[in-house]
């Protein structure tokens, strides 16, 4: 079969691959190697490519990481808050059902006072029950960000690094 440029080199199964840019060479291997270069190593502007893109997707991956601990945190923070709205409420009624019975107890001094006032407590302590779980909703939701940490961590590691090729 007659080969052109357009076509490429020819390989071993008789399938047309493409042909190599000028300025590399075929090995043994089939790799190539770029004429004047002897070392397998990557050059500057490949190692700054690469430090480009692993730099962008660390910063990428630490502002999910940052989203996910902040959503989080406002989910039990909603429900902590959330809990305490309605200890407020059960608490409102607790106040109101203590005046009722209060009123009742001083004006009948009949057992009807005694009713009111067993309502009142149970409704007080439900207040106090929601009150304590919703505190200690608040307080998970509380703390620091571990992704901000862990940016913190990064910075430091690279600096270090950085102090250490310049020594």
């Amino acid at each position: 079969m007659h080969e052109t440029p357009e076509q490429g080199t020819m390989i071993a199964n008789g399938a047309a691959g493409p042909s190599p840019p000028e300025h590399v060479r075929p090995t043994a291997e089939g790799r190539g190697d770029v004429i004047g270069r002897s070392e397998t190593r990557p050059s500057i502007g490949e190692l700054v490519s690469l430090l480009s893109e692993k730099t962008s997707q660390l910063v990428r991956d630490e502002i999910r990481l940052a989203k996910a601990e902040l959503a989080d945190k406002a989910k039990h923070a909603g429900a902590g808050v959330g809990m305490f709205v309605v200890a407020g409420v059960f608490a409102f009624f607790a106040l109101g059902t203590l005046i009722a019975s209060a009123v009742l107890g001083l004006a009948n001094a009949v057992p009807a006072w005694l009713a009111a006032l067993i309502v009142a407590v149970a409704l007080l302590l439900l207040a106090g029950a929601l009150g304590i779980a919703g505190k200690s909703m608040l307080d998970r939701a509380s703390g620091s960000v571990k992704a901000v940490e862990s940016v913190k961590a990064d910075v430091a590691a690279v600096k270090e690094g950085l102090s250490h090729e310049r020594s």
